[in-house]
């Protein structure tokens, strides 16, 4: 009897104990172990990271880290740590946190637009993805490539169309720019390929050509009226006498891209500079910043019309005055210089 006693006692202690443990394990994979207050944490873990990295990232995310540790080891995560961009639910337990890290690494969105160099695209898109500038502009400039896919240094922004992609965090600089390539000739599709061949264009003039039209106007419904006008000027032989072209052959020769240039002096029409369409006929060697779809489509839809020249519209500000003539267009002009004269603008 006492024999009997003493084992009911040591298989209730048991069970007592199998319940304890039971309990600790269910708490330890089950229960809720997030320690933000937000609805969400984005956690970024870097190419080659070790799970001593991702320990040291979640631990002020969560309350308790060794028990995570735990069923991480567990579910054989310590020893295959995956890079990317994780987003962690408040309220989630252990499990959730552990199959989120194995299988839930989270495109992100990447936008650019308007960038005037690939210095300045490497730049804006290491701000939304692992690769970092430097990696970014050598896969950019990378001779090989660019010799390969009929590129050179000064047209190769032309390759990175503007618009919202999804990447995943963790792309590298290589495969990001070779999707931009697969999106570059998915953008040439059949009809735009036709229209370019209408104007006497090839793909990379086209954008060299509309990167000037953007930077004429802001104005999206006016841009295939301006291209109409420098595609007059270029099937009859003439120079473009852009503008912008002198600003950015100013840039180019100084090396300062920072500089605020607003207003363009005679002086400065004399300088020797491929980009500079007041002296060489041709158009500039590539684009002298990034232009929009629009500005794209703009000069692959130009508007047919008379218009040889146009100036700003001092009544209509962000529009252009055009004309058929240079008598006319003389007029305009004077009008526009008083205007800025009036207003202090030098340079």
């Amino acid at each position: 009897m006492y024999i009997r006693k003493i084992l009911i006692a040591i298989a209730i202690l048991g069970v007592i104990a199998l319940g304890i443990f039971s309990y600790y394990v269910y708490n330890s994979i089950f229960s809720s172990n997030t320690a933000f207050d937000s609805r969400q944490e984005t956690v970024y873990i870097p190419t080659g990271a070790t799970f001593q990295t991702v320990r040291d990232s979640l631990k002020p995310l969560l309350k308790d880290i060794e028990s995570f540790s735990l069923v991480a080891q567990k579910k054989g995560y310590t020893g295959n740590v995956r890079p990317g961009r994780y987003v962690l639910e408040k309220g989630m337990n252990n499990n959730d946190l552990v199959n989120e890290l194995r299988i839930g690494n989270k495109p992100v969105k990447v936008i650019f637009n308007n960038q005037e160099r690939l210095e300045d695209l490497a730049g804006r898109i290491s701000v939304q993805i692992e690769a970092d500038s430097a990696a970014l502009l050598n896969s950019f400039k990378d001779t090989t490539f660019l010799n390969e896919n009929d590129f050179t240094e000064k047209n190769a922004l032309g390759m990175y169309i503007p618009n919202q992609y999804e990447f995943y965090w963790n792309t590298s600089a290589e495969e990001f720019r070779k999707r931009m390539k697969k999106e570059f000739d998915r953008f040439w599709n059949e009809n735009r390929l036709k229209k370019a061949e209408e104007t006497g264009l090839t793909p990379y003039e086209v954008i060299t050509l509309a990167s000037i039209v953007q930077k004429e106007t802001a104005k999206v419904e006016e841009r295939p009226r301006v291209a109409g006008v420098y595609m007059n000027r270029y099937k009859n032989g003439w120079k473009l006498d852009a503008d912008p072209t002198v600003i950015y052959a100013i840039k180019e020769k100084t090396g300062n891209f920072d500089t605020i240039i607003k207003r363009v002096l005679y002086k400065d029409l004399e300088l020797d500079s491929p980009y500079n369409t007041y002296k060489y006929r041709q158009l500039p060697p590539g684009p002298i910043h990034m232009p929009d779809i629009s500005s794209i489509d703009a000069v692959l839809n130009y508007e047919d019309h008379d218009f040889y020249y146009f100036v700003a519209d001092v009544e209509n500000f962000g529009y252009h005055k055009f004309a058929k003539t240079l008598a006319q267009h003389n007029r305009n002009k004077q009008e526009y210089v008083r205007w800025i004269n009036r207003q202090g603008i030098n340079r």
